[in-house]
């Protein structure tokens, strides 16, 4: 793989936050109804943020997900215990292939440990557990489904300035208003938020363009979101170590959290 990491970065400090009153005139909802009208409300806001025609048209065409809404008021992975959580989503497999993974493309994680100080095995297991290593990257229009989550009371903060983000990305050429992503709008082969990927993205293989479905690209992306974030290069990453307060920035669940290490310090094992 072509690397030259650091190259094309969207926007590292860039700011994401979404002025007070965004969709004015039209509160969030908890429904579909509704949702039209706050999109109006939305697009104003949006504009008034630099979102120009295309990331517009992308907002105008994006409808309500409902399956969306479903799953994000059905996440179990908070409740299982890290036991179950880590047999449930395969990490003896995870990690046997992580490492045949790890062997094969050695040269590669190794430019991005030098570049980012990111061990191979952390971005190799987050790679395995989001996505199955690219198998599946999504079923669901990324733009409709974070627009439908900032529009959706429950978080409709947070969500706001990824929506913003996706809408943006659709400006640049990263993503279309059709590209495919997770149920909550995380897109590419590690799962990142819009606002994360329009702030960390890097066009890791050179060819002008951060594209999330390219490997090079997502997974230098995934090491600059963690070195900015606190990465400390050839510190521990276990929990209790200094760097597990990192991949704590990566996902809110706990055993999620600690299922990353583990699997990420067998791959890691010589």
């Amino acid at each position: 793989m072509a690397s030259r990491f650091g190259a094309g970065v969207f926007g590292a400090g860039l700011a994401l936050v979404l002025v007070a009153g965004a969709a004015q005139g039209a509160p969030c909802g908890d429904k579909a109804q509704g949702f039209e009208a706050w999109k109006a409300g939305f697009a104003r806001a949006a504009a008034a943020e630099g979102v120009g025609a295309r990331g517009l048209a992308a907002l105008e065409r994006a409808q309500y997900a409902h399956r969306t809404i479903a799953a994000d008021r059905n996440q179990k992975s908070f409740r299982y215990s890290l036991e179950r959580f880590m047999e449930l989503r395969g990490a003896d497999t995870i990690v046997a292939q992580g490492r045949k993974r790890r062997a094969r493309d050695a040269a590669f994680y190794d430019a991005l440990e030098r570049h980012y100080g990111v061990p191979a095995g952390v971005l190799i297991a987050i790679h395995g557990m989001e996505t199955g290593f690219g198998g599946f990257m999504g079923d669901t229009p990324v733009v409709s489904a974070i627009v439908t989550l900032a529009y959706d009371c429950r978080r409709s903060d947070f969500f706001r300035p990824h929506a913003i983000g996706a809408l943006k990305l659709v400006e640049r050429g990263a993503i279309t208003g059709a590209t495919l992503g997770a149920r909550h709008g995380e897109l590419g082969h590690t799962q990142f938020l819009p606002g994360n990927a329009l702030a960390y993205g890097v066009d890791a293989d050179g060819d002008g363009r951060v594209d999330f479905y390219n490997l090079a690209d997502a997974m230098a992306s995934t090491a600059h979101f963690l070195r900015q974030k606190g990465w400390q290069p050839g510190l521990g990453y276990q929990e209790g170590e200094p760097n597990f307060a990192v991949i704590r920035q990566w996902n809110a669940a706990g055993v999620y959290q600690k299922a990353i290490a583990i699997m990420a310090a067998r791959i890691d094992q010589r």
